[in-house]
């Protein structure tokens, strides 16, 4: 998942310009570097991005975002992705594709929050805000559905992984995952959600939080999922503050933590060292230390 199975480079990305855009075709290409699964990113001077989507399960990202950030960024606190052309299959390059303008900013990995009471804030009114926008029409987000899916197949093969590499307590693990499993589903109608609120895709200037990218992930569905920053990014001391400027109910907040678990224990396998099926070893280390530190950081709030 972390690589593409067509190439992307800067040759490709100045060829579909050329045909597509010529207006922009003058304009210098680099790539970003990025740990992202589905999508390359280029920056086309000083002022746009390029993504393209990098195996076919992600080619319908770009449209989604055409079709929908328009509509929701103005009601956002933070800035998001703006989409200003839409590209359409050709040069060789077989997925639809877009430019966007850019937004300035390190991704939180690369340069961590340093303010974190004020990322909290940040992203507990994000969360709320995009929560509280007409869901009509709006499609499944990948992540929208219960968390108790994750009990089909993945979460404990990838916990007795570990456990078998001395990387965790299995029936400590194991004995949380059960008490999420018990959790009250979602019942209410279906919300907005970003679905991937990794620090991949949140950016930081000086040290605060910026803006938030990569709505591939947008959809509808139970919120819990947009909960991660509470143990992907914040610490102990900052959850609460996340959690109040939220707005979320307990029973939610709970299967937020059920899926830091189980999306910290399932990555942390998949892309760590411990080789996840198809996989080589280590194939992005980013994500599985983002994993690691999720888990790691969730599993003690559990009874």
């Amino acid at each position: 998942m972390s690589t593409s199975d067509l190439p992307l480079d800067t040759a490709l990305v100045r060829r579909l310009i050329t045909a597509q855009f010529p207006r922009w075709a003058g304009l210098e290409v680099r790539e970003v570097v990025s740990a992202g699964t589905d999508n390359a990113v280029f920056r086309l001077g000083d002022e746009l991005a390029v993504r393209l989507p990098k195996a076919p399960w992600a080619a319908g990202q770009i449209e989604k975002e055409r079709r929908w950030l328009p509509r929701l960024a103005p009601e956002l606190p933070l800035p998001v992705p703006v989409p200003v052309g839409a590209g359409v299959p050709g040069e060789g390059f077989e997925r639809p594709w877009g430019v966007y303008a850019w937004l300035d900013g390190s991704d939180a990995w690369a340069e961590p929050v340093t303010d974190l009471a004020h990322a909290a804030g940040e992203l507990g009114r994000f969360g709320a805000a995009l929560r509280a926008l007409d869901a009509t029409g709006g499609p499944p987000s990948f992540r929208g559905g219960p968390v108790t899916d994750w009990e089909r197949g993945a979460m404990r093969p990838s916990a007795a992984a570990l456990a078998a590499a001395g990387l965790l307590d299995a029936d400590a693990v194991l004995a949380a995952w059960e008490e999420a499993l018990a959790l009250p589903a979602w019942d209410a109608d279906p919300v907005w959600l970003h679905g991937d609120l990794l620090p991949g895709n949140l950016l930081t200037r000086d040290g605060r939080l910026g803006a938030v990218i990569d709505f591939g992930g947008l959809g509808t569905g139970d919120p819990a999922a947009d909960l991660l920053p509470a143990w992907t990014l914040l610490t102990a001391a900052t959850r609460p503050l996340f959690r109040a400027a939220s707005r979320v109910d307990d029973a939610t907040w709970a299967r937020g933590r059920g899926w830091a678990l189980c999306w910290g224990v399932v990555t942390d396998f998949y892309y760590g060292d411990t080789g996840g099926p198809g996989t080589a070893p280590a194939p992005n280390p980013v994500l599985a230390a983002v994993a690691r530190r999720t888990w790691t950081e969730a599993l003690p709030e559990f009874t």
